[in-house]
């Protein structure tokens, strides 16, 4: 099955969309993983070599920290009314 032009422009900045997605997720995903080791790291050596464990309360607010901001960026893809 062909596509027309307009159905490829159409793919054409969907896959842009989420290359860029992908790219600025994952460099957001490194830069917040190598923070967190650093301040582990540091906890870890006030601990006697072991850093603290996370707690549920700490993970569950930043789940919906996540959640909050993925909205947040779908929302700016709607028309402003």
């Amino acid at each position: 099955m062909s596509q027309t032009p307009s159905n490829q422009n159409n793919d054409n900045w969907k896959n842009r969309v989420y290359v860029n997605g992908l790219v600025i997720g994952g460099v957001i995903g490194l830069v917040g993983a190598y923070l967190y080791a650093r301040a582990a790291e540091e906890d870890a050596g006030r601990n006697g070599g072991v850093p603290t464990k996370l707690q549920t309360g700490q993970i569950i607010s930043l789940a919906l920290t996540i959640l909050s901001l993925i909205r947040q960026i779908a929302e700016t893809g709607k028309p402003k009314k």
